[in-house]
């Protein structure tokens, strides 16, 4: 099958197969005589597998070494268990990351009056530079508490 073919069976962009190609993650496309690409069943599968391991958030390097111990019927699953682990800490690690800043948004977003008035204690923050966690109770007590003119 052509590469448009092939991206519709797999659910892959024809760019994105290009690239994989490209980048050596899947081995490149026989060709026809007329030199168009031609795909077998074994590179659609390849590309199912692509596809499923992007979707779960594996780098390209990640799934380089899982389609590599796919092939390889004779591989110990805990090398496949290994990396699996390590992206689920991966995960974790940034759905934490993640969390704290909505919790540091939401708490600048709850002392903003978000009225009239030019003072905003998220621009203030902003402009104060990076801080490493979400405001403190104390912290959002002082922000909220209401200026007086000047």
């Amino acid at each position: 099958m052509n590469i448009g073919q092939a991206s519709d069976a797999s659910g892959v962009s024809a760019k994105m197969i290009r690239y994989y190609e490209q980048i050596g993650l899947i081995r490149p496309a026989g060709r026809t005589d007329t030199n168009y690409r031609s795909f077998s069943e074994r590179d659609l599968n390849d590309l199912r597998f692509i596809k499923r391991g992007r979707a779960l958030g594996f780098s390209i390097e990640e799934i380089t070494n899982l389609l590599s111990l796919w092939r390889d019927r004779t591989r110990p699953s805990r090398e496949v268990k290994a990396i699996a682990d390590g992206h689920v800490a991966d995960l974790r690690t940034r759905i934490a990351e993640m969390q704290a800043m909505a919790d540091t948004l939401s708490a600048l977003s709850e002392c903003c009056a978000g009225d009239e008035r030019p003072d905003c204690p998220i621009l203030s923050d902003l402009a104060a530079g990076p801080r490493p966690v979400a405001p403190t109770s104390a912290e959002s007590r002082r922000l909220r508490a209401p200026r007086r003119p000047s």
